[in-house]
């Protein structure tokens, strides 16, 4: 069956895929639009299987927000061609405002149909969901990397969003794996600590002191590990702990970092 120019171009403006994919397509579903849609969409699927092993090392995260709620999504692409052309950068903040208005596992579906059926067989690239949550809370701070590949949001039990935005910027930049030095694993302490004793032990120092500076280089790790006592990327004079006791001081409640995310693509 003859397949003329104006349904090609039709089929190609509809779906993104090439103009040979398009006319192979309606000669195969007698020129039916919706038939040779479901062709394309099938052959999709093939494409993306065919290229779901490749490495895919660039991407970009999104963030949509409402009260008390923001959705995160992370798109990983191949290439950073891709990962910074305007169509894809729209697509992944349509997925976060996607998730925000529904739940994770409706998300997840929803999405990877999109993904294999739509935007493999345009784009022509491996595409994986790296990041799909939604986070809750009282008061939830977010910061978004100008590179759009690293993200945070914190939650805190109260204070200003101002606070909390400038903790998610200081977990985006510091990465620090907890929030005091109470949540650290015991494992990774003890780890530690050895590695302190055999280096006082190689540097000959006097065994009577090493309880003292293990403490010291414990103290040090935590200023490493632990959100609240790492030195604030905006004032390094000032600790996260002591921002907070500010801000505590001045709403008069106690407030608490209940927990962080970090997005890394």
């Amino acid at each position: 069956m003859s397949v003329d120019v104006k349904s090609i171009t039709q089929l190609r403006e509809m779906t993104g895929a090439g103009m040979l994919d398009c006319k192979s397509a309606l000669e195969e579903g007698n020129c039916d639009m919706d038939k040779a849609i479901e062709i394309l969409r099938k052959k999709g699927v093939l494409k993306a299987a065919k290229k779901a092993d490749r490495t895919t090392k660039e991407g970009v995260i999104a963030l949509a927000k409402a009260e008390g709620k923001i959705a995160v999504v992370g798109l990983a692409c191949e290439t950073d061609f891709v990962s910074r052309g305007a169509e894809f950068i729209t697509s992944v903040n349509e997925f976060a405002k996607q998730l925000l208005a529904s739940s994770e596992n409706d998300f997840n579906t929803w999405v990877d149909d999109k993904i294999k059926n739509e935007m493999v067989v345009r784009i022509g690239e491996n595409l994986q969901i790296v990041a799909a949550k939604i986070i809750e809370g009282k008061i939830i701070g977010s910061y978004l990397h100008s590179n759009l590949k690293v993200a945070s949001v914190v939650i805190l039990n109260g204070g200003s969003l101002e606070l909390a935005n400038d903790l998610a910027m200081q977990v985006t930049a510091m990465s620090p794996k907890y929030i005091k030095p109470e949540d650290v694993d015991e494992a990774e302490k003890k780890k530690e600590m050895e590695i302190y004793r055999e280096q006082l032990k190689n540097e000959g120092k006097n065994q009577a002191m090493w309880d003292k500076i293990i403490e010291g280089k414990l103290q040090k790790f935590y200023t490493d590990v632990c959100l609240i006592k790492q030195a604030f990327i905006k004032d390094d004079k000032m600790s996260i702990e002591k921002l907070i006791k500010q801000e505590s001081d001045k709403t008069g409640a106690k407030i608490e970092v209940v927990n962080f995310y970090r997005f890394l693509i």
